[in-house]
């Protein structure tokens, strides 16, 4: 079982749209496969289900909620360890364990819990290491081949807790600025935080507790394509694109990269995506990924060409994925 995590602290580059597309991908291409939202923004569940449903997740009762949050609960309240998530099937090979928007609540505890690791503190190691207990017994209980997890935009403590553990790191990047300097802070910072969970795995005063590796192997990264006029990348966004190998492979893999080389022969870029925006609205509303959308669901003419482009396009990623994290 690979566990991956999509993660960029600069938001609004199609991390959760990612995720969702590439679980439905690997389950029609016969994998099991677990999603698991560890973004307090919750967008990967409700791409999942309805507000209905929802709703009936996100009981009143904190203990009973059918989310992430339900299964950390009594190590938010002091009262205990993990209890087993919910998983919400969404068919036969494929369920999410849901996210909730509580969950921005257990930052200030992973925070206090990091330090105290390294005083070899029982209860700390359990409440870093809680999602990736949950997670794991989550993926066993759903006999997962794969798990995708989905992040938030940011380098707080809930998402080191969430990405140590990762066994690989994919990054979803934006042809801009923003994207360029996202990377020079996200490279450091997840070599920093692989590097203090080691020191922090020599110190755990329990053996017999299942601690994560904490290997965040970054495998590549996928560009959101810009709009394009006539067919062809703009001046301005050809120049970030060009840009993004260097800096990858500098800052994230941490390797020397010749300052020429294009995104086409990098071989750390795993796809380069269009946005389809006129595609996204539709799929939302039909509940289902974007190379399911039928005639019914308004995929007519010039977009039901663009559903099949795709699935395509998603197939081909999800080999090179399954590729990389196979290795």
């Amino acid at each position: 079982m690979r566990t991956i995590a999509f993660f960029n602290n600069k938001g609004g580059v199609g991390k959760t749209s990612l995720v969702y597309h590439l679980g439905w991908t690997f389950s029609d291409e016969g994998k099991r496969v677990l999603m698991v939202d560890l973004d307090p923004q919750s967008n990967l569940t409700a791409m999942c289900v309805d507000e209905e449903r929802l709703e009936q997740l996100w009981v009143d009762d904190d203990m009973a909620r059918k989310s992430m949050r339900g299964a950390i609960q009594p190590i938010v309240d002091g009262v205990g360890d993990i209890q087993a998530a919910h998983l919400e099937p969404l068919n036969n090979r494929l369920a999410v364990v849901p996210g909730d928007i509580r969950l921005s609540e257990f930052e200030q505890k992973l925070s206090d819990a990091w330090p105290r690791c390294m005083d070899r503190d029982p209860a700390s190691f359990r409440v870093a290491s809680s999602f990736h207990r949950v997670i794991q017994t989550a993926a066993l209980q759903h006999d997962a081949e794969l798990v995708l997890i989905d992040v938030g935009p940011n380098l707080g403590a809930v998402n080191r807790s969430a990405l140590i553990a990762a066994d690989f790191v994919v990054t979803p990047l934006g042809a801009d600025l923003f994207s360029i300097q996202g990377l020079r802070n996200l490279g450091p910072t997840l070599a920093r935080w692989r590097e203090e969970w080691v020191e922090r795995l020599a110190k755990n005063p329990v053996p017999s507790l299942p601690l994560p590796s904490g290997s965040m192997d970054p495998v590549g990264y996928i560009v959101m394509q810009p709009n394009l006029y006539g067919g062809q990348v703009t001046r301005a966004y050809d120049r970030w694109l060009q840009k993004i190998p260097l800096v990858y492979g500098e800052k994230v893999r941490r390797h020397a990269t010749r300052s020429n080389l294009s995104i086409t022969d990098d071989p750390c870029c795993l796809a380069v995506l269009k946005h389809y925006r006129s595609l996204m609205p539709m799929a939302q509303t039909a509940r289902k990924p974007i190379f399911k959308l039928t005639s019914a669901d308004g995929a007519i003419g010039a977009h039901s060409q663009a559903v099949q482009q795709v699935r395509v396009e998603f197939i081909d990623l999800a080999t090179k994925l399954m590729a990389r994290v196979e290795c």
